[in-house]
């Protein structure tokens, strides 16, 4: 989602909220939070409050009144019924019934709320310098660590990636080949945007960059001279990462057709383009993730974008054996993030069990 969508989202979000709810935000923007971190914690306090309302802890959805007392009152009780909501509701789409959230996807939930309630019980000041209140019910709930080995996550990882020649041979495909797999109402459609998504596939195989970080990408960012790019990771830092030579015939095609395509105005910066209603606008999160899905389930399996990132990383690591190199790429803070990759890449493993 590009950043003038979220902004737009984050506000809608705050005009419902209470007081409190956009102090915090304040903070979070203070500390250089990301626009999309921002969103996220938003609707996480948003379906919080759904719930609190559908429970019976409130009785009214205007939560720009909600006072903090209900929250400095909450039980234990309150906070694990609501995990066990959020763990066993049922999750509807269109083929099937499909069981709640992950544990994954509950620990960030955890980590939004925590935040929050450290916030209002530490930081804030009310007219004495005091904080709003004391009694943090968050600090009795914990998070539930997977039960996967990093073996096993590595081994589930590894069959969606693109390892060896497959980076190269999936973009081969969708530049040679994927026209074959299409209706000829579609083939229009694709043949005016393959440049534009075999780019944008080429550039986050070629840096490992996130998926964010290659939809608010502006031209001025972009140096195929020094085969890099400029973007801001998260917390806002900038970042200047290096881009492998591979991906650079893929962004000069793009480039070339990029004006007479989209026909952007002057005004208009951003790297990669979509057209809606005839104007060009910056590509947004959904599409990308869209074109990727789409173009990886025809060549072999269904991947998302951080997939991708995944792919490159790995590669990069097999090539290298440098944890700190794919760090650095990646733009992680702790080299532990990055000890997957040593999983997924089991060679010496392999050659030391062949010796015993």
């Amino acid at each position: 989602m590009n950043k003038q969508l979220l902004l737009k989202h984050i506000s809608s979000e705050q005009e419902m909220m209470p007081f409190y709810i956009n102090e915090y935000v304040r903070s979070m923007q203070v500390s250089l939070k990301s626009y999309t971190t921002i969103y996220e914690y938003l609707k996480e306090f948003h379906r919080f409050f759904d719930w609190l309302y559908d429970s019976g802890i409130i009785s009214d959805t205007n939560y720009k009144e909600l006072s903090m007392s209900i929250l400095e009152h909450l039980k234990k009780q309150d906070i694990e019924s609501y995990i066990l909501y959020l763990r066993e509701r049922p999750k509807y789409n269109t083929s099937s019934q499909q069981a709640g959230l992950s544990q994954t996807t509950i620990n960030r939930t955890i980590s939004a709320l925590s935040s929050l309630f450290n916030y209002l019980t530490r930081e804030t000041e009310n007219e004495e310098g005091e904080p709003y209140f004391y009694r943090n019910v968050m600090d009795k709930i914990k998070t539930v660590k997977s039960k996967q080995t990093l073996n096993a996550r590595a081994a589930s990882i590894k069959n969606k990636l693109f390892l060896g020649e497959d980076s190269l041979n999936f973009l081969e495909f969708i530049d040679h080949e994927y026209i074959n797999e299409i209706s000829p109402n579609a083939k229009s459609y694709f043949l005016k945007n393959k440049a534009r998504d075999l780019a944008i596939i080429a550039l986050i195989l070629g840096t490992g960059i996130r998926l964010s970080e290659c939809t608010n990408a502006d031209v001025k960012h972009l140096n195929l001279k020094t085969l890099t790019i400029e973007v801001t990771r998260k917390g806002g830092k900038k970042d200047v990462v290096s881009i492998a030579p591979f991906t650079k015939i893929y962004i000069e095609k793009y480039l070339d057709l990029r004006k007479s395509t989209y026909l952007p105005d002057d005004k208009e910066q951003a790297l990669f383009l979509s057209k809606h209603k005839g104007i060009a606008k910056r590509i947004d999160n959904r599409t990308v993730e869209n074109l990727v899905g789409k173009y990886s389930k025809a060549f072999r399996i269904e991947v998302s974008p951080h997939k991708l990132r995944h792919t490159l990383a790995t590669r990069l690591y097999s090539e290298t054996k440098n944890q700190a190199l794919i760090a650095n790429q990646l733009g992680h803070t702790d080299l532990n993030t990055s000890a997957i990759y040593i999983s997924i890449v089991d060679d010496e493993n392999r050659k030391g069990l062949d010796q015993l």
